[in-house]
């Protein structure tokens, strides 16, 4: 078990080194200049700033330094901002970003497993359809047309809810639902189908013949195995819900990590889109890493065999 988790955190670290390669490369090719909206200004003003943010060095060399600030976890200056470093963009939205998707998550992951239980346990019955109908209508429906909806109906109609920004908990509510619509619909597909395939497996006939209670074959034996495929996709649906939504962050006028990644492309602040890219790859690939161990522990079936370490 520690050989098998120290292999995938080395090969987590492999895999952040290369996207940060990547992207380091993409942000240096791609055309434009950060400083094209500061309007013409001297060429001395113009070296100053190339020499302070190291563009005037080679580009290995950029890189080099660039790979030692993220070893001290500093993501460097904003480009843009005279006083806010990238550190600090992110220290300001990501508590946004993660209560948003943190409460999202609950809600998807409640009433993804809940959907899919009853539609599996009503196989071909009306909880079944209904449910099935709720989850193609959650995959169908884009994210900013069901924020509208929820905007006009509840805020504008009903008026019981604020319109955006985010100020107190009746903030969250429209916007957590318009995020968690999505992964409630995909986690309820998921575990229907997997809760039909355990319950055709022989031994559920077993246990059912050594006479246990309905309840308890469901919770220990149907639920317990079937949720697997759902703990497998956890890390990535945590991952984007919590690194927030760019769509839904803009609409409801949420200041997370969304909606700073939004504007730093429209100021062509490279600091920013290098830094939350970094940023947010390093939360999918630990979270990724702990589904990947937490699925040996979660599933007794599983060995880690020696040749595959």
């Amino acid at each position: 078990m520690l050989k098998y988790s120290l292999k995938r955190l080395l090969w987590a670290i492999i895999t952040l080194w290369v996207i940060i390669t990547i992207t380091f490369i993409i942000m240096k090719i791609i055309p434009g200049n950060p400083f094209a909206k500061e309007g013409p200004m001297p060429p001395a003003i113009y070296n100053n700033l190339q020499k302070h943010y190291n563009l005037d060095k080679p580009e290995i060399v950029q890189y080099g330094l660039y790979l030692k600030s993220l070893l001290q976890l500093d993501f460097g200056p904003s480009m843009k901002s005279k006083t806010l470093t990238v550190n600090d963009y992110i220290k300001k939205g990501f508590p946004v970003s993660l209560h948003l998707g943190l409460q999202a998550l609950i809600i998807a992951i409640t009433f993804g497993l809940i959907l899919g239980v009853i539609a599996a346990l009503y196989h071909n019955r009306w909880p079944d359809y209904l449910s099935m109908v709720i989850a193609i209508l959650g995959i169908s429906v884009p994210s900013f047309i069901l924020a509208t909806f929820l905007i006009q109906y509840f805020a504008v109609y009903l008026k019981v809810l604020p319109v955006a920004t985010w100020k107190s908990w009746a903030h969250t509510v429209l916007p957590s639902i318009s995020l968690a619509m999505l992964p409630t619909a995909y986690l309820a597909r998921l575990m229907r189908s997997s809760m039909l395939e355990v319950m055709n497996q022989d031994y559920m006939l077993t246990a059912k013949a050594k006479g246990l209670g309905r309840s308890m074959i469901i919770i220990k034996h149907a639920i317990r195995n079937a949720i697997l495929p759902v703990v497998t996709v956890l890390g990535i649906t945590t991952a984007n819900l919590v690194t927030g939504s760019f769509i839904i962050e803009h609409i409801f006028g949420i200041p997370g990590m969304g909606e700073m990644f939004v504007k730093s492309i429209f100021n062509r602040d490279y600091s920013v889109i290098l830094g939350s890219t970094v940023f947010y790859s390093a939360i999918l690939i630990f979270l990724i890493f702990v589904v990947d161990v937490a699925y040996t522990w979660i599933d007794p079936r599983i060995k880690v065999a020696k040749e595959n370490i």
